[in-house]
């Protein structure tokens, strides 16, 4: 198997809240799609959004969950300071932030929030390399 994430489905409660979120909030672009989903284009792959409990079912599993989910999202960025403004913007946008951007132990700089749905993402910025596109 090709290593790649050519899609990230979350499961949301509120449709029309968390495309407004993703869309409005964080300026992701959105796709043309059918109302019970959405797909934002990323550099190379795809976020989609979905029912919580239909995608639950679709993957026939409980619906239920509570605390830690096991796995963030990251959001890379060119510098510290890129960090506290996309920090400010989620923030704005009604996320909740959950660690403040501050220096990592492994030389970054790196915050966490969550998405209306409590998904956990984390905003970083690594000196070391630039997980990015190569003309950014």
């Amino acid at each position: 198997m090709k290593p790649r994430i050519s899609m990230i489905t979350l499961g949301v409660d509120d449709m029309e809240k968390s495309v407004k979120f993703y869309q409005e909030g964080l300026g992701f672009p959105k796709l043309d799609s059918p109302p019970e989903v959405a797909f934002f284009t990323l550099n190379g792959s795809w976020l989609g959004l979905y029912g919580r409990e239909a995608l639950a079912e679709d993957a026939t599993v409980s619906a239920q969950g509570s605390g830690f989910n096991s796995f963030a999202l990251a959001h890379n960025v060119a510098s510290a300071a890129e960090v506290d403004v996309t920090m400010q913007q989620v923030l704005s946008a009604g996320a909740t932030l959950v660690k403040q951007p501050q220096k990592t132990s492994w030389g970054g700089y790196s915050g966490y929030f969550k998405d209306l749905d409590g998904h956990l993402w984390e905003i970083a910025h690594n000196p070391f390399e630039w997980i990015g596109p190569k003309d950014e």
